[in-house]
């Protein structure tokens, strides 16, 4: 029996198993109060989930048919697969979470908590962003054509808040609601006044130990008060630097950034970085009414003050590669290997290379680039140690006016 046939036979009998038991509810519908306190629980479609062939399996023959599955569906949109056999019930959940390595290991983006953990060693995961210039959001999106009519595997998305003294970069899972009270909302990306410097907060602590940074006590959120000691958002996991453009000459931008979150040894041969295995609260639905209240009292000095020099021993810091004067094109070079293909100020790529090496050597090892390729497209290329939100924060970064440094 092929793969596919499995899936549509598993399809089959848990359609029948939800018309069983949408038949077993409207039958208690119809008895009487009594009889409803009585009964309450839905007998009958525990006994249909039992009558399933797929849900008696023996726990062997069950862990080769999903090994198999998901050993057969490389690419989305077929791994879509692998995602619904994860969403069939609490058995085959735990065995495909058990099956389905890490990004660093398989090399594939399957659960949304992928999306937070760090990409590949040996290669950089090739995605691209598409700018909504009217409605100022950003999407995200896993694929290597562009050009194609099929957008790609869908990523993240971000949506541009501007305030009086900063701006925000509210980033959702959801392309249709990119908001802070949104159930898929994940993390911000908040800049200075100038847009010289930026600081991405995760709505979840991403290793343990790490500390949230100072709101209220208590929340106010979907009209209902949420306990402080739910992990809330406002953990600080990166922080962005762009150097002034003191003498107002035109060039290319200088830009760093401490990875909070990522230690220095990360990058080294053997070197770990912390990896989310799960989402800390039960479920998708419940973590994001936990969005980035502040007190009146805190500003944006705040959380931009003291994190981008002074206390980045031990951290990871990643720094743009220098760029090369082209005599004869008369413009500032890098090599993306023909992943970008418009000259843009936007343009970048990040390395870690201790500061006393020499700028722009070709040995270093690009961990992140991001350039134009058309209007409104651009490609984002990342690898170990940082996670596509991460990644994807950063870039964001690059949108942002900053007169002062251009």
């Amino acid at each position: 029996m092929s793969i596919k046939s499995i899936i549509q036979d598993m399809r089959g009998e848990f359609g029948s198993m939800s018309r069983r038991g949408f038949e077993v509810k409207s039958a208690y519908r119809m008895k009487s109060r009594s009889q409803r306190v009585v009964q309450d629980s839905p007998v009958g479609a525990i006994h249909a989930l039992k009558q399933s062939c797929w849900a008696n399996l023996p726990p062997e023959l069950l862990r080769d048919v999903l090994m198999r599955i998901e050993a057969s569906e490389d690419t989305w949109p077929p791994r879509k697969n692998v995602v619904a056999c994860a969403g069939v019930c609490r058995s085959w959940r735990e065995i495909m979470i058990e099956i389905v390595k890490s990004p660093e290991v398989s090399c594939k983006l399957t659960f949304p908590i992928s999306l937070k953990q760090p990409g590949p060693r040996d290669f950089l995961f090739q995605c691209y962003i598409k700018r909504n210039r009217s409605s100022q959001i950003y999407y995200l999106y896993l694929g290597l054509n562009r050009a194609s009519t099929d957008d790609g595997k869908f990523l993240l998305a971000a949506r541009k808040c501007r305030r009086p003294t900063y701006t925000d970069y509210i980033i959702s899972l959801n392309s249709d609601d990119v908001s802070k009270g949104s159930s898929t909302f994940i993390g911000k990306l908040r800049s200075n006044f100038l847009g010289t410097k930026f600081t991405i907060y995760d709505a979840q602590p991403p290793h343990t130990g790490v500390k949230v940074t100072k709101c209220r006590s208590t929340r106010l959120v979907n009209l209902r008060q949420v306990s402080p000691r739910v992990p809330a958002g406002n953990y600080a996991i990166a922080h962005i630097s762009y150097e002034l453009n003191v003498l107002g000459s035109r060039g290319p931008r200088r830009m760093q950034c401490v990875m909070d979150a990522i230690p220095a040894s990360a990058v080294e041969p053997g070197g770990v970085a912390p990896t989310q295995t799960e989402f800390l609260l039960s479920s998708l639905d419940n973590f994001p009414s936990l969005p980035f209240f502040r007190s009146k009292s805190m500003r944006t000095e705040s959380f931009l003050s003291g994190n981008l020099s002074g206390e980045s021993e031990g951290r990871l810091v990643l720094r743009n590669k220098a760029p090369r004067w082209h005599e004869q094109l008369q413009c500032w070079c890098l090599n993306f290997n023909g992943r970008v293909t418009v000259a843009s100020v936007k343009n970048f790529q990040l390395v870690a290379s201790p500061e006393n090496e020499a700028a722009g050597s070709e040995h270093e090892n690009v961990i992140l680039q991001f350039g134009k390729v058309g209007k409104d497209i651009f490609t984002m290329d990342y690898q170990y140690p940082i996670s596509a939100f991460q990644a994807f924060a950063i870039c964001l970064s690059s949108f942002d006016t900053k007169i002062a440094c251009e």
